[in-house]
């Protein structure tokens, strides 16, 4: 489909860093923006597909409001530079991060293919917009992904339109990618993306672009590379790394107490790895095993709750962010007189894979969650919102619950008498101690059961060891 603007623009320039959220995310707040052009050829109107070639895996979107230059602008003042705005659209400023080593900085190979750039559908009049009221949400295969405004900009529409003014003489139809709000991250073939802005009651409609695999790159220049870090870059704060927690692994924690757990790391000298306070929804046969994602509540400010708890807040994304096998984890100050999680987005994170949730703050609708096959600990059961309370802030970072400090990518164990936190690299090691642990355990349980007294029994005594090996020789 043709691209609103007709004739194709000069130049395309798109901004690094804008919103607060994604700057977060990407953990660094510029002092000043920074730009890479992208060209003109890149360009696509809505349905066109965004081809994500053969040997590629990591086709990346980015939901922005676009600005359209609807006259010439060279060295003009802040306070002028709205006027030289013609129109404003919506724009996905996609790539591929399989190619990003290749030109970084520029980002040429990476963002610059052809169709990289859809904007549209319609043009708002810009006369007719206050800058500071725009709003931009994304949507993959229909649910939010990203979801912002342009008041909470680091650098405001006409900043960016003076200060690029100053050095480069922006022609009429150039366009002005203006950032991406958090949420950001990698789409696959067979997935659609959506990107829309909107004014009050006006709207660009949604830009709508399938993601499609495109034939192999031809064998020479620069050829797909990724690792670890490049895919955790892509993926942003949805990415886990592999392998954290194998399914021999967690099945082993799966067989093992918390308090057993919590036994052999006071041995290692780690004696502060409790969640204090928090007990199952739904009853004492619940075991959880998972990795920490992790979100964070600060106390209510009503003059904040309007701006970070309304819409897509840090909530709603901690639980899209949710990949299968991880732990919702959210730091409530311990102030359970508000609920942090009710039936909604506990069915939501179930539905994604969640292998829990943990909160040291309180559960609403606590009845219908019980009922839910999922783990959800809590400090006590309240009907009151969030708002009452908290204000959702940020995720992926680390918090503290229960008097625990959780870090992304901890794992969680926990049964019917708590939560423990367990180092990722002390798991496999903490796992096979405890295993050993529990066996002796039952074997002084069995002898304690028969009659004998504890003197030398528990804990296990040079006097009963040969036995014990009997035991276990014996398959128990």
């Amino acid at each position: 489909m043709p691209h609103p603007l007709g004739n194709r623009p000069s130049k395309i320039i798109a901004v690094h860093l804008n919103f607060p959220s994604r700057a977060k995310e990407r953990g660094r707040i510029p002092a000043e923006p920074s730009y890479f052009l992208k060209p003109p050829s890149s360009l696509a109107g809505t349905g066109d597909p965004l081809n994500r070639p053969a040997g590629c895996e990591l086709m990346t979107f980015e939901g922005e409001i676009a600005l359209v230059v609807g006259r010439r602008a060279h060295r003009v003042a802040p306070a002028d530079a709205w006027e030289h705005v013609g129109w404003v659209t919506a724009a996905n400023d996609a790539g591929v991060h399989d190619l990003r080593y290749a030109d970084r900085g520029s980002n040429l190979r990476s963002k610059g293919s052809d169709g990289f750039t859809p904007i549209g559908p319609r043009l708002l009049d810009a006369r007719d917009l206050d800058p500071r009221a725009l709003r931009v949400r994304t949507w993959v295969n229909g649910e939010v992904v990203q979801d912002d405004t342009s008041d909470t900009l680091l650098f405001p529409f006409a900043d960016l339109v003076a200060d690029l003014s100053r050095l480069v003489t922006l022609e009429a139809g150039d366009v002005i990618l203006t950032g991406t709000p958090a949420g950001a991250s990698v789409a696959s073939p067979g997935d659609v993306v959506e990107v829309e802005v909107t004014a009050g009651s006006a709207t660009t409609g949604r830009l709508s672009n399938p993601v499609v695999d495109a034939d192999p790159l031809p064998q020479w220049g620069a050829m797909p590379k990724v690792d670890d870090a490049v895919r955790a870059d892509a993926w942003g704060p949805a990415y886990v790394r592999e392998p954290v927690l194998d399914e021999a692994t967690a099945a082993a924690l799966r067989s093992l107490s918390t308090a057993t757990l919590s036994a052999q790391m006071r041995k290692r000298g780690l004696q502060h790895m409790s969640v204090d306070g928090v007990h199952p929804a739904g009853g004492d046969a619940v075991k959880m095993v998972g990795i920490a994602h992790t979100l964070r509540y600060l106390p209510l400010r009503e003059d904040l709750f309007e701006r970070y708890g309304g819409g897509m807040n840090a909530q709603k994304r901690a639980v899209e962010e949710l990949r299968p096998g991880q732990v919702l984890v959210m730091d409530a100050r311990r102030d359970a007189s508000s609920g942090t999680i009710g039936d909604i987005l506990a069915l939501r994170a179930l539905r994604r894979g969640a292998a829990g949730v943990v909160t040291d703050g309180g559960l609403r609708d606590s009845a219908a969650v019980a009922g839910l096959d999922l783990p959800v600990f809590h400090a006590g059961a309240h009907p009151a919102v969030l708002g009452r309370r908290h204000v959702p802030w940020d995720t992926g970072l680390p918090i503290a619950c229960g008097g625990a400090l959780v870090q992304p990518g901890d794992v969680l164990v926990g049964d019917a008498d708590g939560v423990v936190v367990i180092p990722p690299d002390l798991v496999r090691g903490l796992a096979e101690d405890a295993a050993e642990q529990e066996a002796q355990e039952r074997f002084i349980a069995e002898r304690v059961a028969a009659g004998e007294p504890v003197e030398g029994l528990y804990p296990l005594g040079p006097r009963w060891r040969e036995a014990y090996l009997a035991w276990r020789r014996d398959g128990r």
